[in-house]
């Protein structure tokens, strides 16, 4: 070709090729490019965006939304929680303050429910089969909303059918323990009803722990000890207090845990393959059914035999024994027999999870995920319609700025609304196995709020380590309801105390187990997790819960009189969850801080060192792999944390180099699963955070093979820890470069 049209079209090209870049530049507008900015790559949070969120965030619009959440029933599948399901959909849908996008996901799950022709009962069986007593069939209509006909009556879910008779023995909380204290009373459990109190074990665990020693029915009631601070009249009880009424009955579902019980590991979908319900394990393999504590007094206070421990004793107005039958003097026969009736019939039902979406700007393939399960067993005013209410006005203030252009957040945020919580975390269990690889992969944390408010004393937050610095920042910006002077930060420290080697006196941030829907987020996908939430204090009341918990008294009314008047602590939870979403969502660098994992690893090592260290020595098993592991994660912590502090430094900081810390950050949790490492156990892979039967508060699997002696057990899991460990130590170190 003659150099001359070479040199020509050369020329042509470039000439082309600059007008392109001008018209590029100036032809494209602004707005269009912001997203793929310089500045909005590297652009931090705004101070201003989280002081505009929290003023906007509305105590009477939360008040209102609880009114309308828990106007009626229901209970998981109902006709009440579909129409909340359609409630969600169409506020995130609102034009004027609606998310992204809202989707409703269903499941086939498999639930257990009362046969509403026969109502269970737990009855007192004279000799010649006549029935001199029968529990009450459902709540005396003490205020508004217990006679509302979609109430469903007490059952305990996934107990299975049956009519088993028998003596009835006391059997205090159900524990191993308990049952085995009898034993030794030379008391012959073979045949027998026991009865227990909520607490000490799980649901499940009491029908299942006494059915080894031949139990063959359970009957469940709560304590005015342990819930009421001991008062037990009409008159000291709600309506007249928060305390729960004498006829009040604890609904629950009786599982050890959680998901559709019929697909673990499997979302329950069409084609999913279905185990046959023979083969569930964790529910009670005997009838069970809870009652109210007065029909409870007419049993025990009736009862024969040894007088039970101090321990033991409770709040019913008399001195308990422990069976097993009735005192010849009493108000029944002393050769009458207990029967516990229960139809439970089992079904698989479609229910929904509602979907909530607002797409990040800049990085939309990371998640913040804020979720609060929907269903309740009847009204449900604080469990779960508080959470509920709050998350309605925290996605309607970011909704609102979104639709009017103010803002997008730096990544995606998802709002999740579960389905069938109560049943066994079903919902978000059956969401997290459906998406496990992309949830997996690209999620920052999970913020649960479910009771948003057990009442109006003080802030309380559980979470994973790293989570301790974004609880903390939003609490210390957020003032408390009852004096705007003091912050909920230092109130909560006055409430929830511990000692920190690294910060001091600070709050006392709580461990994870299994109780609400940061369950299967934790324990099986490893992801940073926090539940957050306004309770009690507790120098002023003994209450294991909220005294109306799971009962039909829990309703707006309720709500409104005794646990927030007001509803401002409703609004310091939306304003501090919102917060920490915020801080997750915009920041240029995730807040968290992976050096509070290193204290906690330290403090398990002391626990273990104490309470196993000579034992483990007498059988050849050393925690020196253990130190060296925690000393290694230690320092690759810190040397995180000081390569971030070097790049905030920097005027305009890599986004790669911004990217890698930050996976780093987000990635953590997922280094200390092991799913091999409990293989009996359903979806509990954390090495750390597994539950654990030991009381030392040191790594699970460790303690309960050394409490139990299993020498070989502790050697296994004390290598599974530290190569955990040494793992999570080897993700925080700089890659090379």
């Amino acid at each position: 070709m003659n150099w001359k049209y070479i040199v020509g079209f050369t020329l042509a090209a470039a000439g082309i090729l600059t007008i392109g870049i001008l018209l590029g530049h100036f032809a494209i507008p602004k707005e269009s490019q912001t997203s793929g900015s310089d500045h909005a790559v590297s652009k931090d949070l705004d101070p201003a965006l989280l002081e505009d969120f929290m003023n906007q965030v509305d105590a009477a619009r939360i008040r209102e939304n609880l009114k309308v959440l828990s106007e009626k029933p229901h209970m998981a599948t109902t006709k009440g929680d579909e129409d909340l399901v359609q409630l969600l959909l169409t506020r995130w849908k609102d034009p004027q303050s609606g998310l992204d996008n809202a989707t409703e996901v269903q499941y086939d799950v498999f639930l257990s429910f009362p046969d509403p022709e026969k109502p269970n009962s737990v009855a007192v069986v004279l000799e010649n089969g006549t029935t001199t007593f029968v529990s009450r069939e459902t709540e005396e209509d003490v205020s508004t909303g217990q006679a509302d006909q979609d109430v469903v009556k007490p059952y305990a879910a996934y107990a299975p059918p049956g009519n088993p008779k028998g003596k009835l023995v006391y059997a205090n909380q159900g524990k191993p323990s308990d049952y085995e204290f009898l034993v030794q009373q030379r008391i012959d459990l073979n045949g027998t009803i026991a009865i227990t109190r909520y607490g000490g074990a799980g649901r499940a665990d009491k029908a299942i722990n006494g059915a080894k020693y031949g139990v063959v029915g359970v009957v469940v009631y709560t304590d005015p000890a342990d819930i009421n601070d001991n008062k037990a009249s009409a008159e000291e009880t709600y309506p007249n207090s928060w305390y729960l009424p004498p006829s009040g009955v604890e609904r629950g579902s009786y599982t050890t845990y959680f998901g559709d019980p019929l697909t673990p590991y499997f979302p329950a979908k069409g084609f999913t393959y279905r185990i046959p319900e023979d083969q569930i394990t964790g529910i009670p393999p005997i009838p069970v059914q809870p009652i109210g504590f007065e029909d409870a007094e007419k049993l025990i206070c009736n009862l024969a035999g040894l007088r039970a421990p101090d321990h033991w004793q409770g709040a019913l107005g008399c001195s308990y024994s422990l069976g097993p039958g009735f005192r010849q003097e009493g108000a029944f026969p002393n050769t009458s027999d207990v029967q516990v009736n229960v139809y439970n019939q089992g079904r698989i039902k479609a229910s929904s999870n509602v979907m909530g979406l607002i797409r990040g700007s800049v990085e939309p393939d990371r998640y913040v995920l804020y979720g609060n399960h929907r269903d309740s067993w009847v009204h449900g005013a604080i469990d779960p319609s508080s959470g509920t209410a709050v998350m309605l006005e925290v996605t309607r203030v970011l909704g609102t700025m979104v639709k009017e252009g103010k803002w997008r957040p730096r990544r995606s945020i998802i709002f999740g609304s579960w389905g069938a919580e109560e049943f066994g975390l079903i919902g978000s269990t059956e969401y997290t196995e459906e998406f496990f690889s992309k949830l997996q992969q690209r999620s920052v944390a999970y913020i649960n709020v479910d009771i948003a408010v057990f009442a109006n004393a003080t802030f309380r937050a559980q979470g994973t380590p790293p989570a301790q610095k974004v609880i903390f920042q939003a609490a210390q910006q957020v003032k408390t309801p009852a004096n705007p002077s003091i912050s909920v930060y230092e109130n909560w420290k006055q409430h929830f105390n511990r000692s920190s080697s690294v910060y001091g006196l600070i709050p006392s941030l709580g461990s994870l187990g299994a109780g609400s829907d940061y369950a299967p987020f934790v324990h099986y996908l490893g992801i940073t997790s926090m539940d957050i939430a306004y309770t009690y204090d507790r120098s002023k009341t003994s209450a294991r819960i909220y005294p109306v918990y799971h009962t039909a008294f829990d309703t707006f009314d309720y709500a409104d009189r005794f646990i927030d008047p007001g509803f401002t602590s409703h609004q310091t939870v939306a304003r501090t969850a919102g917060n920490v979403l915020l801080r997750l969502a915009d920041s240029l660098f995730l807040p968290l801080n992976v050096s509070d994992y290193g204290e906690t690893l330290q403090q398990m090592l002391v626990a273990a060192e104490q309470g196993f260290q000579a034992e483990l020595a007498k059988n050849n098993i050393s925690l020196a792999p253990l130190k060296e592991a925690i000393s290694r994660f230690q320092s690759a912590a810190a040397g995180l944390n000081q390569r971030i502090s070097d790049l905030q430094k920097e005027d305009s900081p890599s986004p790669l180099h911004i990217r890698m810390v930050n996976d780093q950050l987000m990635l953590l949790e997922r280094a200390f699963l092991n799913p091999r490492a409990f293989p009996e156990k359903y979806y509990y892979s954390h090495i750390l955070l597994a539950p654990r039967s030991s009381g030392v508060a040191t790594f699970p699997g460790l303690a309960d093979a050394a409490s139990s002696a299993d020498w070989d057990g502790a050697h296994k899991h004390m290598a599974i820890a530290s190569h955990a460990i040494e793992n999570a130590a080897a993700l925080l170190e700089a890659v090379a470069e």
